[in-house]
């Protein structure tokens, strides 16, 4: 198989905390250290959360802003893709990031439970946020924590309110939504390349699914996500030091399974983005 593997690195989400795993960065700075050790580690996408100083999540579009500037200072090329997620802020404040014009952003087309809560994303707050994106110029990633968001995505496109070519990241393991399950792995694939065959796809296991989906991605020629925002752990008896190091055991699966690592140019070809 000779199709390059896009790598996503999810650096922090807003969940994860320092009391957590020491390596959780949180300031931008820790961030962009950490993006720029993921990036020469064989990462292309940068999947970015921003945090205030007592580690809560927001959608400041201000911390955003700096730390797009560090992921272009020093890390060229890089895609930067913003998260518009629910734990950062409520209604269009999710999209508040996007007249940054990053790369991409992250794109939830229904709602779902989440562990403790449900994570809403109402028609027309999805309208918004997708509409946004198209202004600005940021190809989503659809994050499907259920079929019926892939079914959703492609009826998106059928109507104009989302451009085809699709990416859509399978998103498996959280508690309560989509189990990481492989039947419903393969259906995924199975449905996505019926309905939108022109689509790329990417998968993403939570907690001590990350290394398994990371596996079932790579094997079956998609593209995969990782990262502290996912999974804190290496195994049940080590914490993970870093991001890069969880995008090193990725890229030993790619050489496991013959798969090129994706260049931050090829990633763009392949996803039909703007030149870094």
């Amino acid at each position: 198989m000779t199709k390059p593997c896009i790598i996503c690195v999810a650096i922090t989400g807003s969940v994860p905390r320092k009391e957590d795993n020491p390596a959780v960065p949180i300031t931008v700075a820790e961030q962009i250290e950490s993006i720029h050790e993921s990036f020469e580690a064989g990462a292309s996408i940068a999947h970015c959360h921003v945090r205030n100083d007592d580690q809560t999540p927001t959608s400041d579009p201000e911390r955003f802003a700096r730390l797009m500037e560090g992921i272009h200072t020093h890390c060229p090329g890089m895609i930067v893709q913003l998260s518009t997620g629910g734990r950062s802020g409520a209604g269009a404040a999710r999209g508040g990031m996007l007249p940054l014009r990053p790369d991409m952003a992250s794109l939830a087309v229904g709602s779902n439970n989440f562990p403790t809560r449900v994570y809403e994303n109402p028609p027309d707050l999805v309208d918004f946020l997708a509409s946004e994106m198209h202004k600005y110029d940021v190809k989503p990633e659809i994050e499907a924590f259920d079929l019926s968001h892939i079914f959703q995505a492609v009826k998106m496109t059928g109507d104009g309110r989302l451009a085809r070519p699709l990416y859509v990241q399978f998103v498996m393991g959280v508690k309560n939504a989509m189990p990481a399950d492989r039947p419903s792995f393969d259906f995924y694939i199975e449905t996505l390349k019926r309905l939108a065959p022109d689509a790329e796809w990417c998968g993403a296991g939570i907690g001590r699914h990350q290394i398994e989906v990371n596996e079932w991605s790579i094997a079956a020629g998609g593209h995969t996500r990782t990262g502290l925002e996912d999974n804190v752990r290496l195994d049940r008896d080590r914490l993970a030091p870093s991001n890069a190091a969880l995008v090193r055991r990725a890229v030993e699966l790619c050489e496991k399974y013959h798969r090129p690592v994706a260049t931050w140019g090829e990633a763009r070809a392949i996803l039909g983005l703007r030149p870094g």
